[in-house]
């Protein structure tokens, strides 16, 4: 049975920006002679801006001020927002589910200009669109304040909603919003305990009752 409400993450469930989020981080990180760890991606996927600087300051010495750190790294990253693709199949999912009137909300942990150029890039933006960013909220995921303040301004019941997030960080925040929580990765992998994963589109449809 379709949801009463629906709340997608952004980078990398509805838009394809992990890798230039990556490509970003490193070339910030180049720019101050830091050499970026080979598991970088896995360590930052999801993760909010500040704790990923608090991992660089604190386990790889970079030692700029934080607002000059994110400026090198937005500096490099929107530039590019333009060439940003989605993910395959997610806004076709997101549009149908649309015209059924299921409510609905982007929930980053991403800035809000980085939430308003990457959803500009891929076409969706509409009037009364709901979007809640890492600015919007004192804690961001795998905390529960993002996905609960979407399903408060949806007035909608967490527990009448679906959180969809490619990370497994996204993916706690939901479960810990007491929301039904669709995992679908990038890559196949187990996700967090009470989490549905999903490895497709197809999949997500399925699980969404469309």
């Amino acid at each position: 049975m379709t949801p009463k409400a629906v709340f997608w993450d952004m980078d990398g469930t509805l838009v394809d920006s992990e890798p230039l989020h990556e490509a970003a981080l490193v070339a910030a990180l180049r720019s101050v002679g830091i050499a970026p760890p080979i598991n970088l991606h896995e360590r930052v996927l999801g993760v909010a801006a500040w704790p990923v600087y608090e991992m660089l300051r604190d386990e790889f010495g970079l030692d700029l001020p934080f607002d000059d750190w994110i400026v090198r790294k937005y500096d490099h990253y929107l530039p590019l927002a333009e060439t940003l693709k989605p993910r395959p199949g997610a806004i076709e999912i997101f549009n149908e589910l649309r015209e059924r009137g299921v409510q609905q909300a982007v929930v980053s942990n991403s800035d809000r200009l980085i939430v308003d150029a990457n959803l500009r890039a891929v076409g969706l933006i509409y009037p009364g669109m709901k979007t809640i960013s890492r600015n919007d909220v004192r804690e961001g995921k795998p905390y529960p304040e993002p996905f609960l303040r979407a399903a408060h301004l949806a007035e909608v019941d967490p527990a009448q909603s679906v959180a969809v997030d490619d990370s497994l960080t996204g993916a706690m925040a939901g479960l810990a919003a007491g929301m039904r929580t669709m995992f679908w990765p990038e890559a196949p992998m187990a996700g967090p305990p009470g989490a549905v994963v999903i490895n497709s589109a197809d999949e997500l449809r399925a699980e969404l009752g469309l």
